[in-house]
Formats: structure tokens, C-alpha cells, sequence
């Protein structure tokens, strides 16, 4: 897809979250080397509205390229279907997933970063940033799925039987879920050739026959139990993406004082799309969070 580099970003977006995006994207434009180039995924419908985007720096696909012949969308609706497997139909969310594995498996580049339409840099970042004393990076919240957390349940699960390991302890379990998170191309191969030896299918057939999974949780469980580097060789940091999870729209004072709490060691910011959080509010956020990173 691209000549090697030490660092890519991929976003895999849609029509609703245009106006994220176009924050999103020039933040990557001012924060990241001028060698890295943001992969930008979107339907045969949305190619239009994201093709402005298209230049050295941003290179717009549809999701369809990503994806071998015999799945096909199904006109009107947000499902694939693999004419093979038609049953059950690949719904959005998890053929967006199945995008994100493919497209850093494909890629040419030391390290992927996977981030959202909501998210924005605000701090100059760099490779180096996800790597600590020589280790590579990995997010991971020690004890962040509870039992009442069931879905983070499932995926754990899932992602086990994946990779035919023994069932996971009780809760709670390691959580590997952030809106901008730090994936190792040759990694991602190396969980799509195990999950084939594993079950003796494609492994974008055996994830995009799934229910229930996260892409995530996929590939910390295989850093993890897998190739074993992680809880002793990597270290776990959640400190790189200052997030705001609300689902009901922030005021402008709402967003500037959360943009205030910023830690010191985040290069990024999130305000969830799911909170319908206004242009202004975000922009004052922003403007606030660049107040603060120009007085340290």
C-alpha cells in the first residue's frame, strides 16, 4: 500500500462523522512526521464527500478494496455478505473491524496507529512515543473488564477460542479497548496466520463469522497469551489519549474544562461521537488543550 515508514494512521469513518474527520485529519497533518500517511476508509457512497482528502499525506479507499470478491454489500442496508458463507450477514461495525485488520496487515509501516473519527492529536507524536525503554507499546488497563461488563466478556471469550487457548479466569480480566490505539503490522500477520492454523480458515472468513468481537481485545489477548510479551516485557500505559466518554452533548465550558484535565504524557483527545457534542465546544477544546501544551 505504501513504502515502508515508521509510522501510519488508519481511520476507517463515514458520512455522520465528516466534520470529525476533517479535525481528525488536520491534526495528524500538524502532529505526526510529514512521512506518515493517514489510510482513510470509507463506502462507494462516502467516496465522493472523502476523496477531497486524497494527497501524499491521506490516501482514500473504499472498504470494498480491502476486501476479497465474494463479499458483496447488500444494496440499502450496512451488512456484507460473504456469498460462501451467506449466514450471518457482516453487519458495519464488525466489517469496520475486519477493515482495521486488514489494512494493518497490509501495510507497509513500523507501527499503525488505529484512530477514531472523534479523536484528535494535540501533541507532536512519533513511533517513540509507543515504545518504552526499547519495548513496544501496548494498551492495556489491568482489571478494566468487570462481570458486568458482558460484552468485554464475550470478546475475551471469543478471541480465546480464536486462538485455541483455555478459557479466561473469572473477571476481572485485562481491558485492551481505546479510541487510538498502537498496532505492530508484522504482529497483525502473525495473529491472521494463527487464527488460519488455529481453524483451518481464511481468518477473515473465521472473524467476519463472528457476532460478537472486538479487534482489540483480539489482539491484546494475542500479544498477550499468545506470543507471551506482554504483562512481563510490555508495559501497559492508558495514559495516551485523554478521553471523554459522555454520552449527552458537552457546552463549550463543559468541553474547555475537561480539554484543562489533560494529562501530560496524552498526545491525543477524545470527545465521543455518541455525545453529539457540537463543532464549537470541540474547537474550544482544543484551543484549550493547545493553551496548555504552549505554557509547558
Amino acid at each position: 500500500m505504501s513504502l515502508m515508514t515508521e509510522l501510519a494512521v488508519i481511520t476507517p469513518t463515514y458520512r455522520p462523522d465528516a466534520e470529525l474527520f476533517d479535525l481528525l485529519h488536520a491534526s495528524v497533518l500538524r502532529f505526526t512526521p510529514a512521512d506518515t500517511v493517514h489510510h482513510v476508509f470509507v463506502s462507494e457512497a462516502d467516496l465522493p464527500l472523502f476523496s477531497k482528502y486524497e494527497g501524499p499525506r491521506c490516501k482514500v479507499r473504499t472498504s470494498s478494496s480491502m476486501l476479497p470478491r465474494r463479499y458483496r454489500p447488500v444494496p440499502g442496508m450496512n451488512y456484507h455478505v460473504n456469498v460462501r458463507r451467506p449466514w450471518p450477514p457482516v453487519r458495519g461495525w464488525i466489517m469496520q473491524q475486519t477493515i482495521k485488520l486488514a489494512a494493518a496487515g497490509d501495510l507497509d509501516a513500523d507501527l499503525v496507529l488505529m484512530a477514531d473519527s472523534d479523536v484528535v492529536f494535540v501533541r507532536p507524536t512519533t513511533a517513540d512515543r509507543f515504545q518504552v525503554e526499547g519495548r513496544r507499546w501496548l494498551y492495556r488497563e489491568d482489571g478494566g473488564v468487570t462481570a458486568d461488563m458482558e460484552r468485554h466478556v464475550i470478546w475475551h471469550r471469543v478471541a480465546r477460542e480464536l486462538f485455541g487457548l483455555p478459557p479466561a479466569p473469572p473477571p476481572p480480566l485485562p481491558d485492551y479497548v481505546s479510541p487510538l490505539n498502537a498496532w505492530e503490522p508484522a504482529v497483525v500477520r502473525a495473529m491472521q496466520q494463527h487464527i488460519e492454523k488455529v481453524t483451518g480458515r481464511n481468518w477473515l472468513d473465521v472473524f467476519n463469522g463472528q457476532l460478537h468481537i472486538s479487534e482489540f481485545i483480539l489482539y491484546g489477548v494475542f500479544v498477550d497469551e499468545v506470543l507471551h510479551a506482554g504483562k512481563d516485557l510490555l508495559p501497559s500505559d492508558i495514559t495516551v489519549c485523554h478521553n471523554n466518554w459522555q454520552r449527552s452533548p458537552l457546552s463549550v465550558d463543559e468541553a474547555v474544562k475537561f480539554a484543562g484535565e489533560i494529562g501530560p504524557d496524552a498526545v491525543a483527545m477524545m470527545i465521543s461521537a455518541k455525545s453529539d457534542t457540537p463543532l464549537e465546544p470541540r474547537r474550544a477544546a482544543i484551543a484549550r488543550v493547545a493553551e496548555i501544551v504552549g505554557s509547558r
